[in-house]
This record gives C-alpha cells, structure tokens and sequence, in this order.
C-alpha cells in the first residue's frame, strides 16, 4: 500500500523534540503539519484534511485528551496517536476511551512509531474497502449478488448461500486479487477473534471452494498467518 504524501497532523509541545520527530517522518515519506500546542493544534486540524493525528498528552492551554474530543467531534475516522511520558493505567484507558487508536510511552523508538503509523493507516483503509456498498460481483464464470445471497455459474441456477458464506465471500471480491486479512473477517463477521471463530472461518472458506471448483480459473488461496487472497487467473 502506498503510504507516500500521507498527511499527519503532530502537536507536541516541545520544539526540540518536535522538530527531530517532524523531521524523522518527513524523511519517511509524510507530509507533516506541526502544531506547537493543543489550541494551534485544533485550529490546525480545522483548516486541513489529515491522515493520522499524533497528540502529545502533557501540553499547556489545551491537552491531548481535550484535543482528541474535539477532534472526534469534527471527525470520528481520523486515526489518534497518543505521546506520553506517563505511564498510569488511568491515562492509558482515559486515552482510549476518548478514542485513541494507539499509546506510546515517551521515550519510544521512532521505528516503533513508524511500523505503528502504517499498520493503523493499513487497517483503515482496508475497513474503508470492506464498508463497500457494493453488492454484485463477476467471479471469473460466476456472479454473485450478495443482497439476495445468489452465487449463480455461467447463468445456470443459483446457489442461495448461507450468510456467513455470503459475507466471507463478499469480503473476498472486495479484495479480489489482493489480501484478505483474517483478523478483518472474524471481527466482521464472527465479531471475534479467537481461536473457534478461526476455525470456523477455514471450514466456511473450504465450503466456498468447493463452491467456485466449477471455474478452474478461480481460486482461494491461504496466505499463511495472513489471510486469503480470492485469485481469478487469466
């Protein structure tokens, strides 16, 4: 996934510290926008479209926290980063529960950061994708309507599948040539993730297989650890 251009709004009160980090994802491809306190941080946040937002906690005039809930008012999507220096539970939940995506406890290694960053952008955007309103689809030989549950071959008679055949499937041709990641499905469609969804997960996948075995051209293919990938082959 192309992460370049990217833009990230950074509020942290410290200009030294700020700066190296401004710096740092700058050299990485981001297009970052730094705000030296919460209030100029808000005023920011206001006047742009941004990414990811990473909010120190301990500011003067307006903390992270009193940021976050106003930049959720406006925004309920954007993506949160926590910087903190402390490291009690309570700041830890009160930032969750003002809607952080992540924490980091000052001081972090910036790599950390960065691999934090990428993977929050990734998984955003691969819910943006699942959140399709997209409901027909051409698998190879098949067409598939997932608002009636029809998987018809070749015009021959439809096979009604079950819901959870059909949203899996679904989710497989939003990402057609492309992976579908496990942890996406479960939480989708199981709302879980653990050891008995995921099982329960390959046998519905092995039912679908079975399913798409009259096109040999499709197929499904098990991206170990990851997911799976729905492959029409030319």
């Amino acid at each position: 996934m192309e992460e370049q251009n990217k833009k990230i709004l950074l509020v942290e009160d410290d200009p030294n510290f700020g700066t190296v980090l401004k710096d740092y994802l700058m050299m990485n491809d981001y297009d970052v926008v730094h705000a030296k306190n919460g209030m100029e941080g808000f005023e920011k946040f206001k006047k742009d479209d941004f990414d990811l937002c990473i909010l120190d906690v301990m500011m003067p005039y307006k903390d992270g926290f009193t940021l976050a809930k106003e930049i959720r008012e406006k925004n309920k999507e954007v993506p949160i980063v926590f910087l903190t220096a402390k490291t009690m539970k309570e700041d830890v939940l009160k930032g969750y529960k003002v809607g952080a995506d992540d924490y980091l406890n000052k001081p972090f290694d910036s790599e950390v950061l960065l691999m934090k960053i990428k993977a929050i952008m990734q998984r955003k955007a691969t819910e943006t994708i699942s959140d399709s309103k997209q409901f027909e689809f051409k698998i190879g030989e098949f067409d598939l309507n997932s608002k009636l549950r029809f998987l018809r071959h070749k015009g021959g008679d439809p096979v009604k599948l079950s819901p959870k055949e059909n949203e899996l499937l679904r989710l497989l041709a939003l990402h057609e040539n492309d992976l579908m990641p496990r942890q996406l499905a479960l939480t989708k469609i199981w709302r879980d993730d653990n050891y008995f969804t995921s099982r329960s997960m390959d046998v519905y996948i092995a039912k679908l297989r079975k399913y798409l075995k009259l096109d040999e051209k499709v197929e499904i293919l098990n991206i170990h650890g990851e997911g799976f990938r729905l492959v029409i082959n030319s």
